[in-house]
């Protein structure tokens, strides 16, 4: 995961579709990038090949959404929002289900491989794209077969989620980062994980998330609610001396250190 460390550290060149993948790896150990990096080749040669070249960015919009969605019948996975492989990117190329932050991705590498301005925008509880070439700007949910927002919707679509009002937030709309899509990706997993009860795979995410914000309470605790459930006591009980290092007035402080001091006595017992 070289590429994918190196994009979580910084804002890197790294491709956004190799960090993802080797992210996926998580799920599917021996996954080969390259293999998915020529699907969305492919996908991007078909597209390219009804997209005349002067298409102004309405007409490629609409093409793009009627290939994407309609032909190859990519789609929210509504029934089963939570399984942890709709944040794999190759799961999502082969299943062509996924979450609206994995199906965006598929957008925007499509879109990237045309040279097309398309953006990640993360919303607050939801993920879309944007194209804006300066011309024609218009948002797109992938995860809703492609429907176009305009900005007032954008805020309505987080305000149904969220129950927040994004509109007085202009940054709420800003075009994010490659690094900030892995990160969301990975906080994703993090939690699928967790209700899936699949702890091994979430102390991966956790190690990850760590590296890259070594001072982060929360990543801390939740890594080491993982070692707990896998019953790694002693990093458990690391992992939580830094949480409560790092968020010194934590309100579950009590209870923290109540569990600190019931993994001392069980480490004592064996020695």
């Amino acid at each position: 995961m070289q590429e994918l460390r190196a994009a979580l550290q910084s804002e890197s060149a790294i491709a956004l579709d190799t960090a993802a993948l080797e992210m996926a790896a998580i799920e599917t150990p021996g996954l080969n990038p390259a293999a998915y990096r020529d699907m969305l080749d492919r996908f991007a040669s078909e597209l390219a090949a009804r997209v005349n070249a002067a298409a102004d960015g309405r007409e490629f919009v609409r093409l793009m959404n009627q290939y994407l969605f309609e032909e190859l019948g990519f789609r929210g996975n509504e029934a089963n929002y939570e399984d942890p492989r709709n944040s794999c990117l190759d799961i999502v190329l082969d299943r062509r289900i996924g979450i609206p932050i994995t199906l965006s991705v598929v957008y925007i590498e499509i879109a990237r491989r045309m040279g097309r301005p398309v953006f990640g925008i993360g919303l607050p509880g939801h993920f879309v794209v944007q194209y804006d070439d300066g011309d024609y700007s218009i948002y797109v949910d992938p995860f809703r077969a492609g429907k176009l927002l305009a900005e007032a919707d954008c805020h309505e679509l987080a305000r149904e989620i969220t129950g927040v009002d994004s509109s007085t937030e202009p940054s709420t709309l800003a075009p994010v980062s490659d690094r900030y899509i892995l990160v969301r990706i990975l906080n994703n997993m993090r939690s699928a994980y967790f209700q899936a009860k699949q702890f091994g795979k979430m102390a991966q995410v956790m190690d990850l998330l760590v590296e890259a914000f070594p001072k982060n309470a929360d990543y801390f605790k939740a890594r080491g609610v993982a070692r707990l459930h896998l019953r790694e006591f002693s990093a458990a009980k690391s992992d939580l001396e830094m949480y409560l290092r790092y968020s010194p007035d934590a309100e579950d402080r009590g209870k923290v250190t109540k569990q600190l001091e019931a993994i001392h006595r069980w480490l004592a017992r064996l020695n």
